[in-house]
């Protein structure tokens, strides 16, 4: 069954003419006989696949959504997901994101202070539910993730006057002698909840200040990040967040998993998340939201140095590279080649499988159907048990390898 994806058009997503968000979903209501007007200017920031009120799949061809086909035929998702999560509908969402503009400091918080969330501000956190994510990188993809090690954050602190006038020479004299999570706490906390005044008096002198540097310094205080923060969120807290925060480049096919209750903020480039279906997001900085930094600052495990990037395994005869983090709701296979496979069978869950390059076809039904596959196909796979996968015929020639993205939940993991 074919699924039209719905499109998020957030302030910070890419511009229609350079967003693999907009040619993708531009390629799926073409797909279905319309013409969409694709602003070229305007943000296109998430493709959503999956049952989420804020943005639900549509069958293609009709008006119904996903969630309401899947009520009418809830055997299609599993038993064994029903039984696992309790709910006629996927515990996940799958989404493609576009970033132009760096995303809000933020953390997802855990089931037990979700549901303490959702009970005492209901208007802010709509649901009960953790948000575990994992991002898939399709572009060099730029984030904040995590906190960088001990010696990196003590060295910043004591290295950069303007920082350290922030934090105060009493904390950070105690985090360069404890090391531990309680003085990090204590330094983030300090910082994130100082006078706006004090934190944009000195972002001044250290943007002045570093306009003077030689390379090689600039380089080590990432002075080109802290100026391009600056342009997007003049004088935001989150903007000193380069200190205490890790900062690397994902890869093409590099990932990364974000359980609950670690800081992060994705900055730039292209990638493939999945998620816990939630809309949970506690912010505190680089962002025009609502910012609730009491909450953000005593949620954080402040677990430094973590390394962050994770290993996907060889599946599908080496066509396909499975991600499957901790967590029962998702895992991911990314498919990609230019010769004929059949999908990894999931026994024990629906899926849904997105087409983000190439063209090809999907033979399903044990090969009574076909389906075509190009830029932004989308295909809702109920749970079949005796199911064998699918088998995926890309088009020859074809100048792109087929690449498709399988989202499933693995309801048996914690079990």
């Amino acid at each position: 069954m074919e699924l039209i994806p719905a499109v998020q058009k957030y302030h910070w997503g890419k511009p229609g003419k350079s967003s693999t968000v907009a040619k993708l979903y531009s390629e799926a209501l073409k797909s279905v006989g319309e013409s969409p007007a694709i602003d070229a200017d305007g943000p296109y920031a998430e493709l959503w696949v999956g049952t989420h009120p804020n943005g639900p799949s549509k069958l293609k061809g009709c008006k119904k959504s996903l969630l309401d086909f899947i009520k009418e035929n809830p055997t299609v998702i599993g038993e064994k997901v029903k039984a696992r999560f309790g709910l006629d509908d996927i515990p996940f969402l799958l989404k493609v994101l576009s970033v132009e503009q760096a995303l809000s400091i933020q953390a997802h918080p855990d089931k037990p202070s979700a549901e303490i969330l959702h009970r005492d501000r209901p208007d802010l956190y709509k649901d009960p539910n953790h948000k575990p994510e994992m991002a898939i990188a399709l572009t060099p993809f730029e984030m904040f993730c995590g906190f960088r090690a001990m010696d990196e954050i003590v060295e910043y602190l004591q290295g950069v006057p303007e920082l350290r006038e922030i934090v105060g020479d009493d904390v950070v004299n105690e985090v360069a002698e404890e090391k531990d999570k309680a003085s990090l706490r204590k330094a983030y906390t300090r910082l994130m909840e100082s006078p706006e005044d004090l934190i944009k008096a000195n972002l001044t002198k250290l943007l002045a200040r570093i306009k003077t540097m030689e390379a090689k310094e600039r380089k080590k205080l990432e002075a080109d990040l802290i100026e391009r923060l600056s342009v997007q969120f003049p004088g935001d807290v989150g903007i000193w967040s380069t200190f205490f925060l890790q900062h690397f480049t994902l890869q093409p096919g590099e990932a990364v998993f974000l359980p609950a209750n670690e800081p992060h903020a994705y900055i730039f480039g292209d990638c493939v998340e999945c998620m816990a279906a939630s809309d949970n997001v506690v912010r505190a900085g680089l962002t025009p939201k609502f910012k609730d930094v009491k909450t953000l600052c005593n949620m954080l495990t402040y677990e430094a140095g973590k390394e962050w990037i994770i290993e996907g395994q060889p599946c599908a005869g080496g066509k396909g590279i499975e991600y499957n983090p901790p967590v029962d709701e998702f895992a991911v296979i990314k498919y990609e080649s230019d010769e004929k496979f059949d999908t990894k069978p999931q026994p024990d869950s629906c899926s849904v499988l997105l087409c983000v390059k190439g063209k090809g076809k999907a033979i399903i039904e044990d090969g009574k159907k076909s389906l075509d596959l190009s830029p932004g196909s989308v295909v809702f796979v109920p749970c079949n048990p005796q199911s064998a996968g699918i088998q995926v015929v890309p088009e020859q020639p074809d100048s792109d390898s087929l690449l498709l993205f399988e989202a499933f939940a693995t309801p048996n993991k914690s079990g």
